[in-house]
């Protein structure tokens, strides 16, 4: 049923193998193929050593770059700062933006320390100027510089400023580039090639995004091959300048994934470079990327060396990266490639860019080890190790070594004696090393990589080099530092190392091990031959399984006749029979449940958590995952990579609860809870409800979403199997009817609802009749919102978009619904948006291929086919073909623009993107419009300004804010999830107080902070004055209050690298505040104060007497204006008929805290998590500098 995988040679198979080796049987094996002499190692640093000591000495007259990233290293701020201006100010196209980030980013800059610090003119040229204008985008208070220039700058004003840095920052992009175009960089590089350099350019761009990005791209390396052919007049491959090709740039879907279309697509336009590059006698490399590209672009390699057409062509190349553990397996297959064809090929051996990238990749998706090495001397030891296979295949491979370090390259040096090869390094970055062996020096050909493209295409290139030599351990950045000593700078690799104790960078710890004790969930590397075979194997093998599930209850209940469930994606694809449970069975399942909950109880909170993590480590079992998988691609229709997420977070809920459970040793539980779950997360979500519960010593009653009950009934078939008794968790399949007989049953303490916001409050009115105070936790809808400004990349912006949007085929309740663009840039973004939308795939998602699936069902799809042909009649818009959806409940992805939010009413659960333009000056209007709305879930922020990024994270209202990345895909216990408003009541899924709220507790655990609570002692004193004019003493009130405060406390918590993610707290504006006895009024009005909280009253409340002493933390008015609040401190039991009369209230829940004994604020608090992509700006600076 399932095909995702392809045969491979055995030497094919070597290189998957190798994909995540252990680092330290990878390093042993490497540098067992290493054997110098003596006189070889005596020549080696002889030779290293003079090298960096000529470097030192030409430091003055290099072209100022290796200075440059000496003075602003990364472990300056300003070294940041430089960096993320130099990545965004190019693009940004108006000026009111312009000025913002050059006052972001030079404001708080220490410019002048760095004056006069360096030989180079460049370097203190670029300091003086960040000095000015650092100074003119803060107050002029400081007198020591000369107050004439100050004021002649100042008269000059912004436009002044902005002309400089746009100056300065074009000066630097030219450090790096060798020309704006291809004419003028052939120019530019005559003077080197008169010295023996030669160049092999590279045309700059990001990946494409788009086809017409593509089309735009392939034609730049079209003409540029024209342009260097022509001015190479048949010097020929090796002693005439080359090109180099990065595929992402000529194909915008160059993925494992889109195998065929790559194939079908990237070949024949890869191979018409190959023919012109051979027609001009030219030498073309295929550029190296990211680690699971590689092995299709030696599928694309193989059909270029075995094609006729290219037969005796000496041109082509290809790169391979020594930080891959795959690199000396890449190498023999490419020399038997090169043997079985006959065919010589170039091998450009480059130590490797993505590291940071690659590391972060391997943590967030939960591999098994890292492609890459994880420390540098490793990577040195496996270069070594490589460059000794290629010079060993001297018949077949002209090899060329790309590298900055001076070891590395008086290694490859002696190695290379007698033998035929060239030197590489990047052009702005390696000369005033290679000026000392090119030519007459040392004998040895130099080619320079040479990027060719406007200031405006440089930024992601330039940031890349700037974070890889600005690193303190990067070699480029200690060979001029002065500090570093050259005896340091010649150790060899193999000396460094101890063989018998080889152990990966501690400071980069396993993906598994990201969190600390708590394992991180297995993922699934789908491109990974091995991998794929295995899943396909399993998966099919599942689907061969007839499941024919019914509810999964303590005693037997009746059941109406089963039904037959059929594939959303295709309706001819039979999953299974299901039966539901009959409505009147409810009474004897809750009866079950609560004559279990002291049995349960009893068991201690360690057992609890041994269970479920249990029944994690089930779910990780390779044929469980896939079974699960395969139930969720064919009953819910999730594509591949959404299946593994699906799989993966619940299993994160697990352990993550367990782990909550035992730190917080958790024994009051509520009794009885019924957990409810929706279709869209059918294993997460449902897993999620029904585990917290069990951890905090709950019984649990849950019922799935009637669409999705198989892959339900397989979780709780493994609960119980793991030991949870069957009446302690029991299953009820059913529709809405049993839904409803279990929330009105009186017998239950609580209940976890996740769905729409209409039946959370149905629910949350069915607990209002009841005396007594059953908890209800809801998460619901969203209209999630992104702003957009004109710093942001847009390629990345572009990428997060359809994530968010598109992805789960838009059901997610996280998902994007309204993109806020600047102005300035929306018509070129919506246009890219527009045409990445084209490349998706949206089809059949049991396909490896597709990238959207299909909607839930047929009421889903003609929900949303109403909304869309309803805007289509009034606002432009943009829709995705769907392949072969005829059998199935498709809805394409589709772009609507909007003139205002005000167009959109409700909630629209698919994949519809609505989007708004605003000009700079309407930020706060856009936001309001937003909050307006009244949900409060998720949003998203693309700035490279921390002040505009600052200003929306301030004010919009959301519980899960995202800056520089995309909306969806909250971790567990990284990002915890949930919002307020409309959006849910809290607390948040996967946070530190979810399980509290299934307990009985006077107050909850608050945690430890990083940045301590925000308190307002002017209101407290006035609160406090009142308390003692009446007798009241709070002293003890407001001590355990301040210990306990949260009010914009943040904590910091574990995640991948590359981000930082953070929990906040924030208090509610005000709430309403319901009458009871006056001590317990002003303890409560206290801790309100304190918080900066109002408490709103009703005319006739006790406290309104002295409303003038409490004006600012008391207001009094009418209900009908109390009524306004959402959460309600209830200073006394409420009578029945006001808890119905609150949950009748237009708009959100109306949340009842009950403050009859006690009254805790942490109840109160609106819990923020923020996700902050700190590589947004090109990279990973912190990471870098640990390597």
């Amino acid at each position: 049923m399932f095909r995702f995988t392809h045969t491979q040679t055995p030497l094919k198979d070597a290189i998957t193998a190798a994909y995540r080796l252990d680092e330290a049987v990878a390093v042993q094996n490497l540098a067992g193929t290493l054997d110098f002499s003596q006189a070889q190692k005596d020549s080696i640093h002889a030779l290293a050593r003079s090298l960096i000591t000529q470097v030192r000495a030409d430091r003055s007259k290099s072209s100022g770059v290796d200075a440059l990233m000496h003075e602003f290293s990364l472990s300056s701020e300003e070294g940041v700062a430089l960096m993320c201006l130099a990545e965004a100010l190019l693009r940004v196209p108006d000026n009111v933006t312009r000025d913002k980030l050059i006052r972001d980013k030079l404001a708080d800059g220490d410019w002048k320390r760095h004056v006069g610090h360096s030989p180079s003119m460049f370097v203190n040229a670029a300091a003086w100027g960040l000095v000015l204008t650092g100074k003119l985008t803060t107050d002029v208070s400081d007198d020591s510089m000369a107050s004439a220039l100050t004021r002649v700058l100042q008269k000059g004003g912004e436009p002044f400023i902005r002309g400089g840095v746009n100056y300065a920052m074009k000066l630097l992009g030219k450090q790096f580039v060798t020309g704006q175009t291809i004419d003028e960089a052939l120019s530019n590089g005559k003077e080197r090639e008169r010295l023996g350099y030669r160049f092999s350019f590279d045309m700059l761009g990001e990946a494409a995004m788009t086809q017409a990005d593509a089309d735009r791209y392939f034609n730049d390396y079209v003409n540029a091959i024209h342009a260097i052919g022509k001015d190479a007049k048949g010097a020929g491959v090796y002693d005439g300048n080359g090109i180099s090709v990065k595929l992402s740039a000529i194909h915008p879907r160059y993925f494992r994934s889109q195998h065929k279309r790559v194939m079908s697509e990237l070949l024949p336009k890869l191979k018409a470079l190959f023919l012109l590059a051979k027609e001009y006698d030219i030498g073309l490399n295929i550029d190296a990327e990211e680690a699971h590209r590689l092995e299709l672009s030696l599928e694309l390699m193989e059909a270029l060396v075995s094609d006729p057409d290219l037969a005796g062509f000496a041109g082509i190349g290809f790169v391979v990266q020594a930080y891959q553990k795959r690199c000396p397996f890449v190498i023999d297959y490419l020399i038997d490639l090169a043997r079985r064809h006959n065919q010589k090929l170039m091998i450009r051996l480059v130590k490797g860019a993505y590291w940071d990238s690659e590391i972060k990749w391997a943590q967030v998706d939960g591999m098994d080890g890292y492609p890459v090495f994880t420390r540098k001397v490793h990577t040195d030891v496996s270069y070594l190790a490589c460059a000794k296979k290629l010079f060993l295949a001297q018949d077949i491979i002209f090899p060329q070594f790309a590298t900055h370090n001076a070891q590395t390259l008086a290694t490859i040096y002696e190695m290379g004696k007698e033998l035929d090869f060239e030197f590489q390094c990047l052009h702005g970055m390696g000369e005033t090393l290679y000026d000392q062996v090119v030519g007459d020096k040392l004998g040895r050909r130099v080619r320079i990589y040479a990027p060719v493209g406007t200031h405006k295409t440089l930024l992601a290139y330039l940031v890349r080099r700037l974070l890889e030599n600005g690193a303190n351990s990067s070699f480029v950045n200690r060979i001029v530092d002065e500090k570093v000593s050259i005896d340091e700078l010649v150790v060899s690799p193999l000396d460094e190392i101890n063989l018998n104790q080889i152990t990966p960078n501690p400071l980069t710890p396993n993906p598994r091990h990201i969190y600390g004790e708590r394992k991180n969930s297995w993922g699934v590397d789908l491109s990974n031959e091995h991998l794929l075979a295995q899943l396909q194997e399993n998966m099919t093998m599942a689907s061969g399984i007839d499941f024919n599930v019914s509810s999964l209850t303590h005693y037997r209940v009746a059941h109406a006749p089963a039904f037959t469930v059929l594939n959303p994606a295709n309706h001819k694809d039979v999953v299974g029979q299901v039966a539901f449970m009959k409505p009147d069975g409810a009474l004897e399942v809750i009866g079950a449940a609560t004559a279990a909950q002291k049995k349960w109880q009893k068991v201690s909170p360690k057992e609890r958590a041994d269970m479920i993590r249990a029944f994690a480590d089930l779910m990780e079992e390779p044929k469980r995952m896939a079974l699960l998988m395969m139930m969720a691609v064919r009953e819910a229709g999730k594509t591949l990579p959404n299946a593994i997420a699906e799989v993966r977070e619940a299993v994160d809920f697990c352990r993550y609860y367990a782990d909550e459970c035992e730190r917080l040793n958790l024994n009051t539980p509520l009794g009885t809870v019924v957990a409810i779950s929706p279709w869209n997360f059918p294993l997460a979500i449902f897993v999620g409800e029904v585990v917290s519960a069990l951890c905090a010593g709950n019984t649990v009653v849950a019922k799935p979403a009637e669409q999705t009950s198989i892959i339900a009934h397989l979780a709780v078939s493994w609960l119980h199997e793991v030991g949870i008794d069957t009446d302690v968790l029991q299953l009820v399949l059913g529709a809405g009817d049993v839904g409803g007989a279990l929330t009105a049953d009186e017998r239950i303490d609580g209940v976890i609802f996740t769905g729409s916001t209409d039946v959370a409050k149905r629910i949350n009115t069915l607990l209002a009749k009841r005396s007594d105070n059953p908890v209800l936790i809801a998460e619901t809808g969203g209209m999630n919102a992104m702003i957009v400004d004109s710093t942001a990349l847009p390629e990345q912006v572009c990428a997060d978009v359809l994530a968010s949007a598109f992805d789960s085929a838009g059901q997610r309740c996280s998902a994007l619904r309204i993109l806020c663009i600047q102005e300035d840039i929306a018509t070129h973004m919506i246009e890219m948006i527009k045409g990445a939308m084209d490349e998706l795939i949206v089809s059949d998602p049991g396909l490896l291929s597709t990238d959207v699936g299909p909607v839930i069902d047929g009421d889903a799809q003609t929900n949303l086919l109403e909304h869309i042909n309803t805007l289509k009649q009034t606002s432009d818009y943009h829709e995705v073909r769907v392949v072969g959806g005829e059998h199935g409940t498709f809805v394409a992805p589709i772009l609507f623009e909007l003139k205002d939010l005000s167009q959109l009413k409700k909630e629209v659960f698919g994949p519809v993107l609505h989007v708004v333009r605003y000009r700079t000056h309407e930020l706060d209007d856009i936001i309001d419009s937003i909050n307006n709305k009244g949900y409060a879930l998720t949003h998203g922020v693309h700035s490279r300004i921390d002040g505009t990024i600052e200003h929306v994270a301030s004010r919009i209202q959301a519980g899960n804010v995202y800056i520089n990345r995309n909306i969806v895909g909250a971790v567990v216990g990284v990002q915890p999830f949930g919002g307020h408003g409309l959006s849910g009541t809290g607390p948040k899924a996967g946070g530190c107080f979810y399980l509290q709220r299934l307990s009985r507790l006077d107050s909850w655990n608050v945690p430890t902070l990083d940045k301590p609570a925000t308190t307002y002692d002017d209101t407290v004193t006035s609160v406090m004055n009142v308390a003692q004019s009446v007798g009241v003493n709070l002293d003890d009130t407001i001590k355990t209050a301040r210990q306990r405060a949260l009010n914009h406390a943040q904590t910091t918590l574990k995640g991948p690298t590359g981000e930082v993610n953070t929990l906040s707290w924030h208090a509610p504006h005000s709430v309403a505040l319901t009458s009871g006895a006056l001590d317990k009024a002003l303890a409560s009005l206290v801790v309100l104060a304190l918080n900066g909280t109002k408490a709103h009253i009703t005319p006739e409340h006790e406290l309104a007497s002295y409303a003038n002493e409490l004006s600012g933390v008391l207001e009094v008015m009418e209900q009908e204006n109390v009524d306004k609040n959402t959460i309600i401190v209830a200073l006394s039991e409420l009578a029945v008929h006001e808890k119905v009369r609150l949950s009748e209230l237009d708009g959100a829940i109306r949340r009842v805290i009950d403050a009859t004994d006690n009254f805790d604020m942490a109840r109160l608090y609106h819990e923020i998590s923020q996700s902050y992509n700190t590589t947004a700006a090109g990279g990973n600076a912190s990471l870098m500098a640990s390597a």
